[in-house]
């Protein structure tokens, strides 16, 4: 028991310390915010697998899959700092760590030595859409607390993810296994 009240006064002095006035409260705010770290997590995580997959790409559409893995992960990657200041802006603390990242975030790593590239195409447009899924949860939580800021941000990413789903199932459709 002394452990967890002694975790709840840590967590209570971190707050305090990071803690930025907003006039949603702290509820609202420690709810966005865990929405939102989890977004972050998603995004690291996609990031690096669509740039996993940018370069370990191979096969005869070689240059068009790997600028347009290029193209999205610089568009993923370009997420993450406006979501993690975001959390910060709610006066909650953000990720800080590759631990945290892999805590919480939902997107599966793939550490395959070899992956097709119909079978790269098809993982990241089932990536995309659940980071789409993830967007419409968080606009959801922020929404409800009427937190047009947030709301406004996923707007945005969530065109932005539905684009990149779109264009990866378009590249993919009818595609074998070797891409072709």
């Amino acid at each position: 028991m002394a452990t967890s009240s002694k975790a709840a006064r840590a967590d209570d002095t971190t707050i305090a310390a990071l803690g930025t006035p907003s006039d949603l409260g702290g509820n609202a705010t420690a709810a966005i915010a865990a929405e939102i770290n989890k977004l972050a997590a998603d995004a690291f995580a996609l990031y690096v697998k669509t740039k996993n997959f940018h370069w370990h790409m191979s096969g005869p559409h070689f240059r068009d899959y790997h600028l347009l893995l290029d193209e999205q992960g610089a568009q993923i990657f370009a997420t993450i700092d406006p979501l993690a200041e975001r959390s910060r802006k709610l006066g909650q603390p953000t990720l800080r760590s590759i631990g945290d990242i892999a805590k919480l975030s939902r997107i599966k790593d793939n550490d395959a030595e070899f992956v097709s590239p119909a079978d790269m195409l098809e993982e990241l447009v089932s990536d995309n859409k659940a980071f789409t899924a993830s967007l419409r949860a968080a606009h959801e939580v922020a929404s409800s607390h009427n937190d047009s800021a947030t709301t406004s941000i996923l707007e945005v990413y969530l065109d932005e993810s539905e684009r990149r789903t779109w264009f990866l199932f378009e590249a993919s459709r009818g595609a074998d296994r070797t891409g072709h």
